[in-house]
């Protein structure tokens, strides 16, 4: 199971709101929900991410048994 609960504790430090994610990065509000629910997200999603971030995949999501 993957969880991004990586991504929230990033988000917090870089000071980078959901709000920016959606309105001034162009992420989907639904791909927003499906991380806020642990849902898959496309490799392409995680490059734009990382790239909003500046950072890498293991700041993005964890694998958990």
């Amino acid at each position: 199971m993957v969880s991004y609960e990586p991504l929230w504790e990033t988000m917090e430090r870089k000071g980078i709101t959901t709000y920016a994610l959606i309105h001034k990065n162009n992420i989907n509000p639904r791909t927003v929900t499906n991380l806020r629910h642990d849902r898959g997200i496309t490799v392409d999603t995680l490059e734009k991410l990382c790239k909003i971030l500046d950072c890498t995949p293991n700041d993005v999501l964890k694998f958990i048994d």
